[in-house]
């Protein structure tokens, strides 16, 4: 049965259940408007909260594993925001809801969502960028809930149609349909400021919470409104059979439709439920990961806008876009573009005769070959061509994998010199595009593996300034002239250099990562004295300032002492009693060396003395103080004590020895504050976004070095920076990065955890948006 058949039994039904049915009274539509409302506000008041907690959870258990400091506390914001507007949002939402059914009873109810957005029949309204994400998500969650609740929902909209004067209704006028559901989520959330990952993360608790279970809800929607006289004989029917023998289903869907049903209006037979949207099959429920669906659908909608920019795209070729039926050769991709493969296949040829030269060349030398010319050329060999039959397909497909190569060419993550090298891989991946027509949908394909893997390696271990660890570089070029030199028609290719590949990589990775764990390490363990020294030098201070002390004393807190102090920190940790009691030792001796004039603190102090001097002995013994300088210590501690006992005072330290301890004490420790007071607003600005900044972020210098931080200590702000084989470079500090940032010697690399093939098709995707974009401004 074709659409037009389709269309006719729909209008059929639609006559019948106009003729059975008087025209219900406006009092009677607004009762059953407001009961239907009363019915949704509860269903969202039981459902809402759950589906909020769910995602609130979610959300923590994410903070727990963290990966940075910056993911960490980015995630405890969102947890926060979350639990503050949890009642503010459910309310907006219930208000959105009961709009949709305030819209609905005068007609005006006709919102687009989700893939609705990416329909090419019905006017192409382009997803802002920051959007996309968020678009598929809802576009997966409706196309699964309208395939699971086809029957429900039909028939709820069948009533509907007759409360709607009779006008025909899809989910589009459905107050409560998955798709408004799922906008009115959307618009109720459009003004927190969350990352689009957290919203998915969202949709998939929303889905579970309030879009499965709708079955219940729509069965009260429905019983209510067949009690209240609107269609109550009304029955879905969907015939399996209906593929095998449409005949059978025309004339039991005029059956029914006699009978006060119809069959859905797209009905298509055989075992399918309706699609309702032009580009349902894009985003038809699949066994992959979300990551996998949602590359898909990155996909469908670059084609989609391909189709739309299609025109212009022909027009270079002169060739037409397509208009009606299926080419001839359709049937067979391989042979419609057969001589375009040639083409390909000869330039591919020319290119592998090069190998041996390109390998003489210096890598930084390396020229990448001309995407643009190599696709000018086979859209000339489209013209020569001169056939009669449409070539938009393939104009697509050379277009499409020319974005991908000038996005390798683009791509800051990658060094130059490896752009130069997979730009060699464009004809032979071009050439598979023309065999493979799955290339770009499939994300386990072998060559697109093989892509991101090689750009991966790249931008970890090859560098601008000409060096590459573990010859990565070599391994690379070894691997793209092998696909050039072997590569006929068999993917097989692909997939044995892949697993060539990996299996080199996954030895590299082995030492450069046991290489930077080592050094980490000890990187951590030094920062952890560091962090302890400064405590120590804090506490120090606290007890000494303002205190006109002799020398010995100055000089035994301040050197050996601080020492043991950062000992203890590091064994017992800063709020262990063996902390307390070694940082009370220092209070005791300053009080056993002020004069004493009281007889009972006499007693006292040759009662505390003596215990005293077994705990500075002990603390000497245990950090290796030098025997000689401990006992001379001692011996003049002992002599500040006889002094106090005799209410003598001790001379104190001159200015600039005490000064000079101090220093020595504080240059010792590292202080925290010196850098940050030393920066200027510029500096101090960027310190704040360092703080930021993720481990794994890639830095290059002035003179194209490659750098990672590794890990960055809050308390010190002093980062650990490795190079490419994850050897330490140096502990930085927050205040030298944000010089050297400031001075151009070093910047970020912008980088991605996306493979690169997903950043590939995002970036496309962009790119041709803003073409779209700028297309419709032109034609406004």
């Amino acid at each position: 049965m074709d659409k037009s058949d389709s269309d006719n039994l729909a209008d059929s039904a639609r006559r019948s259940m106009g003729e059975a049915h008087s025209p219900l009274s406006a009092a009677q539509i607004a009762r059953c408007i407001d009961a239907s409302v009363a019915t949704a506000v509860e269903y969202i008041t039981h459902n809402f909260p759950r589906f909020w907690d769910e995602w609130i959870t979610s959300v923590q258990k994410r903070e727990e594993n963290a990966r940075s400091n910056k993911e960490q506390l980015a995630l405890a914001e969102v947890v926060k925001l979350l639990q503050q507007r949890a009642t503010y949002i459910q309310r907006q939402y219930v208000s959105l809801i009961e709009q949709n059914f305030t819209d609905f009873s005068r007609q005006e109810l006709t919102k687009p969502a989700g893939q609705e957005r990416f329909s090419r029949n019905e006017g192409l309204s382009l997803v802002d960028n920051s959007e996309l994400e968020e678009t598929i998500a809802i576009t997966s969650i409706c196309h699964r809930a309208d395939t699971q609740l086809a029957d429900v929902l039909w028939a709820l909209q069948q009533r509907l149609s007759l409360m709607n004067g009779g006008k025909k209704i899809d989910e589009k006028g459905n107050p409560v349909s998955p798709v408004q559901l799922c906008d009115a989520l959307r618009r109720a959330m459009a003004e927190l400021a969350l990352d689009t990952r957290i919203k998915v993360l969202g949709y998939k608790h929303f889905e579970a919470a309030l879009i499965k279970p709708l079955a219940e809800f729509y069965d009260e929607l429905n019983r209510y409104l067949a009690d209240e006289n609107i269609l109550p004989n009304l029955r879905f029917t969907a015939q399996r059979s209906a593929e095998a023998n449409p005949g059978k289903t025309a004339e039991k869907s005029t059956a029914d439709a006699s009978d006060e049903t119809s069959a859905p209006d797209s009905a298509q037979g055989a075992g399918q439920l309706p699609r309702r949207r032009a580009t349902d099959r894009i985003f038809a429920d699949s066994p992959h990961s979300d990551p996998a669906e949602y590359q898909q659908g990155l996909v469908s909608a670059i084609k989609l806008l391909q189709t739309h920019l299609g025109g212009s795209l022909a027009a270079q070729a002169g060739t037409a876009p397509p208009s009606g039926g299926r080419r001839a050769q359709d049937g067979n991709p391989a042979v419609a573009a057969a001589p375009l493969v040639g083409a390909v296949s000869v330039l591919q040829q020319q290119l592998a005769g090069q190998s041996q030269a390109l390998a003489d060349i210096p890598m930084t030398q390396v020229q990448p070959q001309s995407v643009s010319e190599v696709s000018a050329r086979l859209v000339s060999e489209l013209k020569q061509a001169g056939e009669s039959n449409t070539r938009s397909d393939e104009l697509h497909t050379i277009e499409l994998v020319g974005l991908l190569f000038e996005y390798i060419l683009s791509d800051e993550q990658l060094p130059d010199s490896v752009k130069a090298l997979l730009s060699y891989l464009h004809t032979p991946v071009l050439k598979l595009a023309f065999i493979d027509k799955d290339f770009f949908e499939n994300v386990d394909h072998p060559a697109r593996i093989l892509l991101n893997q090689m750009a991966e390696a790249g931008s970890r271990w090859v560098s601008n300034d000409g060096t590459s660890q573990y010859n990565i570089y070599e391994k690379i070029r070894t691997c793209v002239f092998q696909v050039l030199e072997n590569f006929g028609n068999d993917v097989k290719v692909f997939a044995e250099t892949s697993l060539d590949f990996s299996a080199f990589i996954r030895n590299v990775s082995r030492r450069q990562e046991l290489m930077e764990k080592r050094a980490l390490e000890k990187a951590r363990g030094e920062e952890k004295l560091r962090e302890a020294k400064i405590l120590v030098n804090t506490q120090i201070s606290r007890l000494i300032d303002g205190r006109d002390l002799p020398s010995p004393v100055l000089l035994l807190l301040l050197l050996p002492w601080s020492d043991y102090l950062s000992f203890i920190i590091l064994r017992y940790g800063q709020d262990s009693e063996e902390f307390e009691r070694a940082l009370s030792v220092g209070q005791h001796l300053i009080w056993t060396i002020e004069p004493k004039l009281l007889e009972a603190d006499k007693v006292r102090q040759l009662d505390v003395q003596d215990k005293l001097m077994a705990e500075l002995q002990k603390g000497f013994d245990t950090i290796g103080y030098e025997q000689s300088k401990s006992r001379k210590l001692l011996d003049a501690i002992k002599s500040l004590q006889t002094l106090a006992l005799k209410s003598q005072q001790a001379e104190p330290a001159p200015e600039p020895m005490r000064n000079k301890l101090e220093s020595m004490a504080a240059e010792k420790a590292g202080t925290l504050n010196q850098q940050i007071t030393q920066a200027s607003a510029e500096e101090s600005e960027l310190i704040e976004k360092l703080k930021l900044i993720e481990f794994g972020t890639w830095l290059e210098d002035d003179k194209g070095k490659r750098l990672k931080v590794a890990w960055y200590n809050h308390k010190t702000m002093n980062y650990m920076l490795v190079d490419q084989q994850g050897r330490k470079v140096s502990m930085t500090s927050a205040l030298q990065m944000a010089r050297a940032m400031i001075a151009g010697n070093l910047r970020v690399i912008a980088g991605s955890a996306k493979p690169f093939f997903e950043r590939a098709l995002e970036n496309i995707y962009h790119s041709l948006n803003a073409r779209a974009s700028a297309e419709l401004l032109q034609q406004e």
